[in-house]
């Protein structure tokens, strides 16, 4: 939980390495544990569920925490016997069709902007020429590897002079850019030949018509992926909806089950 997510994937890329990966020397091959599309899978799995252990172990000891001593806590099934009635409790406690309205807007509108945000700076400081265009993306890169954290309270200042408090938009406005998804794009915009481009030139297209009707197309599996990831963190995003909509009422699903009592 405490490493930067960009050293703990060295270190499984060396565990996995074909040539001398730690997995490979232990068992003697030379297994292509991330290429081969049959083991691909299996070894992302381990990945995840190695990642997951911590956090989760973190909450189950904080949870545990919780209960006095004097109360037994290993019981499977409850022991005073089942009380329904805390069900309909829970239900009436909120308008969860407005919950769910927001959380399915506040993932609706991050990805549309993450998608178009990221493929059009990935493309230009792949494809593009400009002045200070490494220094730029060296920024991005940094933004990347810097904790989220620590742009909580800028952007929050932000939202509060824009008046976006407890709003769809103050929900949305940490994900209108995306640093991660500019440099996922620039990498599968890497990966074409630049005589698509040369080709399109010599037909009469200009750089818009270019990146909108040649590049912007083959690069639909880059942009899968960053929606699918941009969705799980949107919905997945706890400290941000507590911080910028206090109101039950006008927040995400996760924030209102976290504020339950």
């Amino acid at each position: 939980m405490v490493c930067a997510p960009a050293a703990i994937a060295m270190v499984w890329k060396w565990i996995y390495n074909q040539r001398f990966g730690l997995l490979n020397h232990i068992l003697g091959g030379h297994t292509a544990w991330i290429s081969d599309p049959n083991l691909a899978w299996i070894s992302i799995a381990i990945i995840d569920i190695w990642s997951s252990i911590g956090y989760n172990m973190v909450l189950f000891i904080g949870g545990l925490q919780e209960i006095p001593h004097s109360v037994n806590p290993f019981y499977i099934l409850p022991h005073h016997g089942w009380h329904f009635k805390n069900f309909a409790t829970v239900w009436k406690s909120y308008n969860y069709l407005m919950l769910y309205k927001d959380t399915l807007l506040l993932i609706f509108f991050r990805v549309a902007a993450a998608i178009i945000t990221a493929t059009m700076s990935g493309y230009a400081f792949e494809r593009l020429n400009f002045p200070f265009k490494r220094f730029l993306f060296s920024l991005v890169l940094i933004q990347v590897m810097v904790p989220a954290q620590i742009f909580i309270i800028p952007q929050y200042l932000m939202v509060s002079k824009m008046g976006a408090i407890n709003t769809i938009f103050g929900l949305v406005f940490p994900g209108l850019v995306t640093a991660f998804g500019t440099y996922l794009l620039k990498v599968g915009f890497e990966g074409l030949p630049k005589e698509l481009e040369e080709a399109a030139t010599l037909d009469g297209c200009n750089i818009g018509q270019q990146f909108l009707y040649v590049m912007l197309p083959l690069t639909k599996s880059s942009m899968v992926s960053l929606g699918i990831f941009t969705a799980v963190f949107a919905f997945k995003d706890l400290m941000w909806p507590m911080i910028v909509s206090p109101d039950t009422e006008k927040t995400t699903l996760s924030a209102a089950l976290a504020n339950m009592q």
